[in-house]
């Protein structure tokens, strides 16, 4: 499956697509301070007002929204400087060369590259985004969006150190996450419309250089998925504090209802895929396939990161994408459980 875009076009390869955004002139000066500004409010208040919130559960509720907004924040940010500089930087004919043409086999190559970029999944939507809106096949840029945050070195290392002694765990992970980013990468290739998925235009300003369109591609995109960032951990932090720990204990012995309860509690949990292999390795009641379902769902199905994709891509993408990429995650997971752990 390919179609060519307007980047395929004879001269057009070194310009910006047209922009579908609705950029509204003057606000992407002031809009991206606020939100750091929310964020900074954040961390002051946690620290200024926690001696005064006594309730545990509130207490607890304070802790992992700021720490999952803390958390993802740096990552966040270099993946829409990233995305920023692929957009105002590469040109489209870049992407042509470095990508197969057809579709198919593009999705398992930009979901290799994605073992070569450290950073969490808070990075991989404003990239694939970018990659997009320079004229990379959706398809491949969600299979790098998935691939990325799973596979790369950081998380493989993470990996090994949580669970020293078994890289059998290691070597499940990187081939089920792949396995997963380039299923769903084909699948979307097959299935996917473009109504559900806008790819993302972007474009400079008249006379405006390419360093001016980094910075007003990074100001939007920062604005953008910022607050969904905050809604996804003010949402972890909910279910975080509601869910009781001990329905968790008492299904770790029942060997499918417990590959299913850890890929819940990834979504749940929202963590850093840098951090999961060492919250995985301390749930010692749960079987080693349960551990890898929850290691494989995590960096590709969570809160903030279902809440990153539906404000960049849209609901429609979301409600589809994200119930193709869990069943396929715990799928893939019971299977590569059962041949390797």
């Amino acid at each position: 499956m390919t179609h060519r875009t307007p980047l395929d076009w004879p001269g057009t390869e070194d310009q910006l697509p047209p922009d579908t955004w609705g950029r509204k002139p003057g606000r992407e000066s002031w809009l991206p301070w606020s939100f750091v500004f929310l964020i900074a409010l954040l961390v002051a208040g946690r620290v200024l007002l926690a001696p005064y919130l006594t309730a545990p559960a509130l207490q607890t509720w304070a802790t992992i929204f700021v720490a999952v907004c803390v958390q993802a924040l740096p990552f966040l940010v270099f993946g829409v400087a990233l995305s920023a500089a692929i957009t105002a930087f590469v040109p489209a004919s870049f992407w042509v060369k470095a990508l197969p043409r057809k579709t198919y086999a593009a999705v398992p190559v930009a979901g290799v590259a994605g073992a070569v970029l450290p950073g969490c999944e808070c990075a991989s939507v404003p990239v694939a985004s970018g990659l997009m809106a320079r004229g990379v096949e959706p398809a491949a840029a969600l299979a790098f969006l998935l691939a990325s945050p799973a596979i790369n070195p950081v998380v493989l290392v993470a990996t090994a150190v949580a669970f020293p002694g078994d890289p059998a765990m290691v070597v499940a992970r990187f081939g089920a996450s792949l396995a997963v980013a380039v299923l769903a990468g084909w699948i979307w290739a097959r299935c996917g419309r473009s109504e559900w998925l806008p790819v993302p235009r972007r474009t400079a300003a008249p006379g405006q250089g390419k360093g001016g369109a980094f910075l007003d591609a990074m100001c939007h995109d920062l604005l953008h998925t910022g607050g969904f960032l905050v809604i996804g951990g003010l949402t972890a932090a909910t279910l975080n504090v509601v869910v009781p720990r001990s329905w968790l204990t008492s299904v770790a012995g029942v060997p499918v209802v417990s590959v299913l309860v850890l890929a819940l509690l990834a979504v749940l949990l929202s963590i850093c895929s840098e951090a999961d292999a060492f919250v995985a390795a301390s749930l010692t009641a749960f079987s080693p396939t349960a551990k890898l379902a929850f290691l494989v769902v995590g960096p590709m199905v969570d809160l903030k990161l279902i809440a990153l994709q539906a404000g960049t891509f849209g609901r429609a993408f979301a409600w589809r994408f994200v119930p193709l990429t869990l069943t396929l995650a715990i799928g893939v997971s019971f299977v590569t459980g059962w041949v390797l752990l």
